[in-house]
């Protein structure tokens, strides 16, 4: 279908354009508002600075697709293929994104607010200064993903997939991350206060600097990860295991589970409330909390 006769239908008060080609096709700045374009081919077609609100592109094809500061909030792309799409900018506050297939775009500064993204695919796209705040991630695939300084507070991050991803300076407020493993990962910087962490898996994690004020961490493997300068002040570390973790100028005033042994052993006490700790002085936590 040719652009001016998709337009022309459109003003006629047409908004059904199912499985139709637009491969290539140049839509920059075009009003279709609440249209139906499920199953079309749109590869590598031009969207930028179109507004498509409450559109639905539910199992379009979208890969390499330009949308940089597209206006799609409210918008339906459950199974859309957003491969190596460009959404840089994009504003899709409660659009739902459930299976999406965006491995490789960029979504770097759009705007996710509230979206429902379960289940997608965002294997190493990037997500710098995204807003993805109260969004729903049940299942994501953020594997080599880069997050630095996104938006995250109150997300649902159940069973969320981050083998190597980069969260560094991201705001995590109030989620939960109980259970998750998150090995290794880079979260150096970033805002976790009063974040469930219980049993996660942080082992030889990045969180230098991290601000962890009143986070749950019971139970959490803390085994080699970094926390040099980062502030846990009321944390819960109960349970958790911190052999070998870097503690250089660590806050840990008012914390849980831990008070107590820094008190009766002279090695780790330090007069001050930040404690720097040696690779040597913790092994002492490790007979009492491994399990």
């Amino acid at each position: 279908m040719k652009i001016g006769h998709l337009l022309r239908l459109y003003e006629q008060g047409n908004n059904n354009f199912t499985d139709i080609a637009l491969n290539g096709a140049d839509l920059s700045r075009v009003t279709l508002i609440s249209v139906n374009l499920m199953g079309s081919s749109l590869m590598g077609s031009n969207l930028c600075r179109g507004f498509f609100t409450k559109s639905n592109f539910s199992k379009a094809k979208l890969n390499w697709a330009n949308l940089t500061f597209a206006k799609m909030n409210q918008a339906e792309l459950v199974e859309a293929d957003l491969t190596k799409a460009n959404l840089s900018g994009a504003f899709m506050v409660q659009s739902v994104l459930v299976r999406a297939k965006m491995s490789g775009a960029d979504l770097s500064h759009a705007n996710l607010r509230s979206s429902d993204l379960r289940g997608a695919n965002l294997c190493g796209a990037n997500l710098q200064r995204v807003n993805l705040r109260e969004a729903n991630l049940q299942g994501v695939n953020f594997n080599w993903a880069n997050l630095q300084e996104a938006r995250l507070s109150s997300a649902i991050l159940t069973d969320i997939s981050c083998y190597h991803a980069n969260f560094s300076g991201s705001f995590l407020k109030e989620v939960d991350l109980s259970g998750a493993d998150l090995e290794g990962i880079d979260l150096s910087y970033t805002k976790l206060g009063d974040s469930k962490l219980v049993g996660t898996n942080l082992c030889e994690a990045n969180l230098e600097g991290a601000r962890l004020q009143n986070a749950d961490l019971r139970g959490a493997n803390l085994k080699g990860a970094n926390l040099a300068q980062a502030n846990l002040q009321g944390a819960d570390l109960t349970g958790a295991i911190l052999k070998d973790a870097n503690l250089r100028d660590t806050d840990l005033t008012e914390v849980k589970g831990l008070k107590e042994k820094i008190q009766h052993n002279p090695v780790m006490r330090e007069e001050s409330t930040n404690v720097s700790f040696y690779t040597a002085d913790l092994n002492i936590f490790q007979p009492s909390f491994a399990s």
